[in-house]
């Protein structure tokens, strides 16, 4: 086998068992799965997406931009992507840019209701109920599977004693004021 079989055959091992490892709930492991990648530039898009997943998983979102930002340079309209950027710019008090990230995920990916329950969650936090309403509405006819998520969501704490808030997402009284 080549040199170069040989190293693509390494690089993808690695990158897969990085992958397992995050599944699995083993960030560290996976990040010396990364570590051992001699040529991360073969690979840039799976590389920098894997490792900012991690640092994602270790909650250091400022460094998981980093390699995230790298990787949208390769693929821009990667959903995943977009919503895991969103997810760490919210998480570095850079709402606007989840935001403007998620609304690109939405013109990129406007059928999935993942997307719009999102900007729905930052709109909220954004304090502009309007278009937070706006967006879980249509996301909730996507999808009202997604109606599940609402009582946990922290994002929607501000709307949960609303009347349209109550009156869109069907929770009883008891329910949407406990969390």
């Amino acid at each position: 086998m080549n040199t170069l079989k040989s190293a693509r055959i390494r690089r993808e091992r690695l990158l897969s068992a990085a992958e397992g490892y995050l599944m699995l709930d083993m960030p560290r492991q996976a990040l010396e799965s990364l570590d051992a990648i001699e040529d991360p530039e073969r690979a840039p898009f799976a590389y920098n997406y894997q490792r900012g997943m991690v640092l994602r998983h270790l909650e250091r979102h400022a460094e998981a931009l980093e390699y995230f930002l790298r990787a949208f340079d390769e693929d821009p309209e990667n959903v995943s992507l977009l919503l895991a950027m969103a997810w760490c710019y919210k998480r570095t008090d850079q709402l606007p840019r989840a935001i403007s990230t998620m609304e690109l995920a939405y013109r990129v990916a406007p059928k999935q209701p993942i997307v719009l329950y999102n900007l729905a969650c930052y709109w909220a936090l954004a304090g502009n109920k309007d278009q937070a309403l706006s967006w879980l509405g249509r996301s909730l006819r996507m999808d009202g599977e997604l109606r599940k998520l609402i009582p946990e969501e922290s994002d929607f704490d501000k709307l949960r004693d609303d009347p349209d808030f109550e009156a869109m997402v069907g929770l009883p009284d008891d329910i949407s004021r406990s969390t």
